[in-house]
């Protein structure tokens, strides 16, 4: 399998699902990078691993240092690193920020947060060759009301907006988070760049969830989420059963010692 580049992406758009996930770990990344288009190194790493209360707490330092283990763990896979809140406040410190991460963890591209507000950064960056994907809706960065976005029309029209707004900007695909179906399937249709969809329904041009969430591992589980295993309770077992083995004397055993 050859390395994914951002053409592969775009030319997937209305032809074949595009199918990403979050990682934050080389071991995670090895696992993911067999059968993902697109490896997130999301900043949901700040509350899924370090246990913050919103992804407003993670530093650009944190975020490079876990791009970096995922790097070294990817062969295949597009790899996108979040820019942290409050890097990209403007062109100037969104080039400098995300020339960094690029540069330190040789990653693909970055994702920024917004419509809009985030335009002319977006047409700064990818003037300069970086590389980068939208992301509307529900924006946690900025968000205090953690509900699903397009309830209401001026709501759905700025959507609309951003998203074309983004398109036009030069991303190469956008993330659309927590936005009701049929609004979804419009942006998705308008639109000339991918959506990859995280609570948007199955009409956008791909999905994306955290692994974590997945496997059973975070104990988060909203609506847009499916579990398909539970690695929480197999690691609860191995501790277990390790702590018994240690505290009858059975471990280390035979096979487990070093003899002359």
């Amino acid at each position: 399998m050859k390395k994914i580049k951002i053409e592969r992406i775009l030319n997937k758009k209305g032809k074949s699902p595009i199918v990403c996930l979050t990682s934050y770990t080389k071991p995670i990344a090895e696992i993911v990078d067999k059968y993902c288009d697109i490896i997130l190194v999301g900043d949901s790493l700040g509350t899924v691993l370090h246990g913050m209360k919103t992804t407003k707490e993670v530093s650009i330092d944190t975020m490079i240092l876990h791009a970096k283990s995922v790097v070294r763990g990817s062969k295949n896979s597009l790899i996108v690193v979040d820019m942290p809140f409050k890097t990209y406040t403007n062109k100037y410190v969104a080039y400098k920020n995300a020339k960094r991460i690029i540069n330190l963890t040789k990653c693909d591209a970055v994702k920024l947060e917004g419509g809009k507000s985030v335009v002319n950064i977006v047409k700064h960056l990818t003037k300069k060759k970086i590389p980068v994907m939208g992301h509307i809706g529900l924006l946690p960065q900025s968000s205090k009301n953690f509900k699903y976005r397009g309830k209401s029309l001026n709501e759905r029209k700025k959507l609309l907006r951003d998203a074309i707004l983004l398109s036009n900007s030069g991303v190469f695909a956008i993330v659309i988070e927590c936005v009701v179906k049929d609004l979804a399937e419009k942006i998705t249709r308008i639109v000339s760049v991918p959506t990859i969809g995280i609570g948007a329904s199955k009409y956008c041009d791909g999905q994306v969830l955290v692994i974590d969430d997945i496997i059973g591992l975070s104990g988060f589980y909203p609506k847009f989420v499916k579990r398909y295993a539970n690695v929480a309770k197999i690691i609860e077992m191995s501790v277990k059963k390790y702590c018994i083995d240690v505290r009858k004397r059975k471990f280390p055993g035979p096979k487990n010692t070093y003899n002359n």
